[in-house]
């Protein structure tokens, strides 16, 4: 593993990136309507561990379809990229029980978590961060994200009705 091929724009927007969602995520955790500890932990685990199969499944190996950074082998600052997953899989757990998403509103939830997902792999694309390979395109991630967001919200229904979701105050 290198440290990095050269420290350029992508390295420092993906710092940055990641520093913002890391803000974002200890000010929501501040607020008093914030997840209990437990579901926390296990949402940051989730979005890290789910960003991180997708990238050893189609990121790389034999389909090879994306490279992260400036490499197609692995580097520092792609652990950034990695730690990046865990604020977001937090932010959909959170904003799924804050915005009460049940059987009517669940599929336009995961639908725009899909989006949001495309949108940030376009930004992460623009930005040097991603580079598609192979004939990838940024449209055959839509699926993945929806198999995501999907898998996502059954298991914070699984979550829900064994437990509280939320800390108490």
């Amino acid at each position: 593993m290198k440290l990095w091929e050269n420290f350029g724009g992508n390295e420092l927007f993906l710092l940055i990136t990641t520093a913002a969602a890391y803000f974002v995520y200890f000010l929501l955790i501040r607020r008093p309507d914030k997840l209990a500890k437990q579901i926390r932990i296990l949402s940051l685990l989730w979005g890290m561990s789910i960003g991180i199969l997708y990238d050893f499944t189609i990121g790389g190996g034999r389909t090879d379809f994306y490279k992260i950074n400036d490499l197609n082998n692995y580097e520092v600052t792609d652990v950034l990229y990695y730690l990046l997953f865990a604020p977001f899989g937090y932010f959909f757990f959170y904003f799924y029980e804050k915005m009460k998403i049940g059987k009517k509103t669940f599929i336009i939830y995961v639908l725009v978590w899909a989006l949001l997902g495309v949108f940030f792999q376009w930004v992460l694309t623009a930005a040097g961060i991603i580079t598609l390979q192979k004939g990838y395109r940024i449209a055959h991630s839509f699926p993945i994200f929806l198999l995501t967001q999907t898998l996502t919200g059954v298991y914070i229904q699984v979550l829900k009705s064994k437990e509280q979701l939320s800390a108490a105050e």
